[in-house]
């Protein structure tokens, strides 16, 4: 199931059917007369056309980036200066039912102004937006709750002392829950079930006998408590099942000669520790019924959409929405959450005043998103050689109180779980349940890094059992261009996980880790050395990307762009500026990123682009104006590929119809037929010390091709729009009587100031002429159960040194390998991978919440007691990260934030067993566990 976001567009036209003025804007917007650019960050940071730190680089390290936890309401032009404040109050336990609340410790003094409950909210008609996802917004009384830390009620006191007071009486006392009898959060069904069968043919190019891809993906009906999945004799799903049920009478009784290794795997519930807690700040003004809010979310629109709908029944009028996203870092875990609701509901009720509601880090461990944690059965069949015969993976995930992305970080993790390899036959499947948990969602990895472990620590035991090299073993497994993953779908590309082993096989930490390891045991009594490997792929972006860009010139030579990107802390905003570099010879001097108002694409779209049936897609399409969906947030590493593709085709179709036949004018052909005996082609463009070059033409500078292009009224400006359902949408359009095909779906232009009448009249007011597609060619609907397509591999070797006292780990050094396509900023690669490499050490060593009534749910979990790993922990002075050269300079670059973190966990985990003979099958390998192993 992928994941889904209220777009601008479908934002905008739901606003509007509810007669509500709404706008989403960034915060730096609102705060342009606040903040001065910092010396030299107006364009220092690039000089010579040379990156010397990123766009945002200076405002970072000078404090001058600013984040919603640093604003108050006097920060904000226009708001009161005085604000209140909010409190949520969460309820510690989930086995006894809610009385209410006593709050006599505050006495008359220290009460809050204001209380909301489950009723007040309820008499008033304000709800939660989409309850089935994200849940309600109190425990009304006489239940018990579903979860551990479910709010059950919001303060807000008008002055900050009093404030100060009653949160110092209220945290940590639980005397303040009256509960009633002993019980247990009432039964619920799964949040989802899927099931991905394939059976492959004899032979690997031959069609696959079953496959989700051809056949579709298994998906019981889901009524009771447990699964049940359906039997060989269902009409839709009963072939899935008999294969289903042929693999596992395989993997029960193999034929000789096949050997089957399962093993039950746990990995854990984690905090994601996005360094910014939840937080925001909020101003309702009643009399004219506008809603201010700033807020820390990746993803502003759905936010700001659900918001819009929160009131739309309730007594609290809502004529304007003023939404200001700020820069956030949550690694996932402030994409789709509910507590902007809870600064939203907290400005209904905070009688005119603006209200920050901001939760100190013990309420941010017991009520923000956490990791999943899974239990997993692998399974894999090999023969005598090392080849592999089948696969099967069965997961089972705990979701938490609340469903929030549970189903497609489920169904994402088991269609993951094949890591590099390829598998003729496969079973793969998941449940995720609900549970009295913290609600687990969007983390960095999305449930991948807890299925591919697994399959790595498996293979890793399997070589050791048949006596292989671990990586000769997955060598000869490996998933090689051409072959089909576990969904029937070929990836996309060409697959180079089998360079990186090749490196890592010669590599001397490996070769050589017996005779380090009797060295290094020898010189250190008492400390057992180990190495440890992993490699996977993961994919990058979901099923139904859409983006959009737009870049122009001036007469003088001036390059700008627009673009949908933000900024969450991944160098974005610096990368984009970048990738039209080798179509327009430079980067873009001036842009607009995360731009919310787009009238020179006037494109419409119902928002449904994994839901709408083909033949209705197929009728859709025909409209010029209509695209599946309008654009994608910032998330899933899609930046890198997906909008820079958008970039590119905004920079290749600006240079083809404008900076070329400009500079066709100029070297003496109007726009056709061969160049004074010497012709060139578009093929043979390139530029050279900052100028265009062509056979043997002679040399032009940017500024002249521009001034020549708007001289002539040619193309100086282009807005484009793209669709990727698991490959690119494509169209066909009429520009000046030349037909052309572009790897976009819709396209605007903007002429230069020679431009005759007609293209004058043109362009609308936006100052763009809309092209209406000749035709256009969509992915097909189907192609969603393809899974994964688009892949970035990645590998780690890891050496470390084990306590036999103890059990402590302490890492010796780590390299790391990887390919992402070309490197659009080296340098944000590297800290992509050095930050990747350290969250997932602190998952497979150190971190881990406690499920159950000592959990986070309870309010006293901080970092005292969760343990995020230090800098003396990750080794930080001997780790080395390598990355591959781009296979051809056309060569795209791929996603690789969430990739980088995963081998590393299973890399530990073999070390560690390389270290003490002992396998482990659960997660984190803390030194308790590692201890009592010994």
């Amino acid at each position: 199931m992928p994941k889904s976001d209220v777009s601008r567009r479908s934002f905008l036209k739901a606003a509007a059917a509810l007669g509500v003025i709404a706008g989403v804007r960034p915060l730096e917007q609102a705060l342009a007369a606040m903040v001065e650019p910092a010396a030299g960050q107006d364009g220092g940071w690039l000089a010579g056309g040379q990156l010397r730190y990123r766009r945002d680089g200076m405002a970072k390290v000078t404090g001058e980036k600013l984040f919603a936890i640093d604003l108050r309401a006097r920060d904000m032009t226009g708001w009161p200066a005085q604000q209140s404040y909010a409190l949520l109050i969460m309820i510690p336990r989930a086995d006894r039912i809610y009385e209410g609340l006593d709050l006599s410790v505050l006495g008359n003094e220290l009460a809050p102004d204001v209380l909301v409950d489950a009723e007040r909210a309820e008499a008033d008609g304000v709800r939660m937006p989409e309850p089935g996802f994200y849940g309600s917004y109190f425990l009304p009384k006489g239940q018990v709750s579903p979860m551990l830390g479910q709010p059950v009620a919001l303060g807000i006191w008008h002055d900050y002392e009093r404030y100060r007071q009653a949160v110092r009486l209220l945290r940590f006392n639980e005397g303040i829950f009256k509960y009633g009898a002993a019980a247990t959060p009432p039964q619920r069904k799964p949040y989802v079930a899927a099931r991905y069968v394939r059976m492959g043919a004899e032979k690997h190019d031959e069609p696959d006998l079953y496959a989700p891809l051809t056949d579709g993906i298994v998906r019981p009906q889901l009524t009771g408590p447990e699964v049940q999945w359906p039997g060989v004799d269902h009409p839709k799903h009963g072939k899935a099942m008999q294969y289903s049920a042929d693999i596992q009478q395989l993997l029960k009784q193999p034929p000789e000669g096949v050997t089957v290794f399962s093993r039950d795997y746990h990995s854990q519930s984690m905090e994601p520790a996005a360094l910014e807690p939840e937080n925001g700040l909020a101003w309702y003004e009643s009399a004219k019924g506008v809603m201010h809010m700033v807020g820390a979310t990746q993803a502003p629109y759905a936010t700001a959409g659900h918001m819009v709908g929160m009131v739309k029944a309730s007594r609290f009028a809502l004529h304007e929405m003023d939404y200001l996203s700020a820069f956030t870092v949550g690694y996932g875990q402030k994409e789709h959450h509910s507590f902007p609701y809870y600064v939203a509901l907290a400005a209904l009720y905070a009688e005119g005043r603006p209200v920050r509601l901001a939760l100190d880090r013990w309420q941010h461990f017991q009520f923000a998103l956490k990791r999943h944690p899974f239990d997993l059965k692998t399974t894999i069949a090999v023969d005598a050689a090392g080849q592999f015969q089948a696969f099967s993976v069965d997961m089972r995930g705990d979701g938490g109180g609340t469903m929030n992305f549970s189903p497609s970080v489920g169904t994402l993790g088991v269609a993951s779980s094949q890591s590099v390899y390829y598998f003729p036959k496969s079973d793969l499947s998941v449940a995720v349940y609900p549970s009295s948990e913290v609600t687990a969602g969007s983390v960095r990895g999305y449930g991948t890094l807890q299925s591919m472990a697994p399959t790595e620590m498996l293979v890793d035991e399997i070589a050791d059992q048949l006596g292989m090299d671990a990586i000769a073993l997955r060598q000869k497994n490996m998933l090689r261009t051409g072959l089909r993953n576990t969904q029937g779908a070929v990836p996309a590309g060409h697959l180079r996980i089998g360079e990186i082993l090749a490196l890592a096989a010669k590599d001397p930490v490996w070769t050589n880790r017996a005779k380090r390891k009797a060295e290094y045991e020898a010189a250190n009594p008492g400390m057992r050395y180990g190495v440890g490997f992993a490699s996977v792929q993961k994919s990058f972006g979901t099923a139904g990307e859409a983006a959009l860009a737009l870049i122009e010139i001036s007469p003088e030579g001036k390059i700008s762009m627009k673009h949908i990107a933000p900024e969450i802390g991944t160098g974005s905003s610096t990368a984009q500026m970048l990738v039209a570099e080798p179509f327009l010879g430079r980067p873009v001097d001036d842009v607009v990123f995360a731009a919310q108002k787009w009238p020179e694409m006037p494109v419409h779209t119902q928002e449904q682009p994994n839901s709408t049936p083909q033949a209705d897609e197929d009728r859709q399409s025909q409209d010029p104006y209509w695209v599946p969906s309008f654009t994608s947030p910032n998330s899933a590493s899609n930046s890198a590929y997906y909008f820079t593709h958008t970039t590119r085709q905004a920079a290749k179709l600006l240079l083809a119809h404008g900076l070329w036949p400009a500079a066709l004018s100029i070297w003496g052909n109007p726009f056709g037929g061969p160049l004074q005996g010497m012709p060139v082609t578009l093929d043979q463009a390139e530029w050279k010390d900052g100028k265009l070059v062509a056979g043997a033409m002679e040399p032009l500078s940017f500024e002249r091709l521009a001034a020549r292009a708007h001289e002539l009224g040619l193309v100086t400006g282009v807005c484009v729009h793209t669709f990727n359902r698991r490959s690119w949408a494509s169209a066909e359009f009429e520009l000046g009587g030349q037909r052309f095909s572009a790897e976009i779906d819709a396209l605007s232009v903007r002429f230069g100031k020679g431009a005759d009448a007609a293209k004058k009249a043109a362009m609308d007011s936006a100052g763009y002429a809309f092209q209406p597609r000749v035709k256009v060619s969509y992915p097909p609907v189907h192609r969603l159960a393809a899974g994964a397509v688009y892949y970035a591999p990645c590998a780690t070797l890891v050496e470390l040194a084990v306590s036999t006292g103890t059990g402590k780990v302490s890492l010796l050094g780590h390299k790391t390998w990887l390919e992402c396509g070309a490197q659009i900023v080296p340098e944000l690669v590297s800290g992509q991978l050095q930050g990747g490499v350290a969250m997932g050490i602190g998952h497979a060593l150190y971190e881990e919440l406690p499920l159950g009534p000592t959990g986070p749910g309870n309010g006293t979990w901080s970092f005292n007691r969760y343990h995020l790993p230090r800098a003396s922990e990750l080794a930080v002075w001997t780790a080395e990260g390598h990355v591959l050269p781009p296979v051809s300079r056309t060569d795209p670059p791929k996603g690789m934030a969430e990739v980088v973190m995963i081998p590393v966990v299973a890399a530990c985990a073999n070390a560690v067993a390389h270290a003490t003979g002992k396998r482990f099958y659960q997660l984190p390998l803390s030194a308790e566990r590692i201890k009592k192993a010994l």
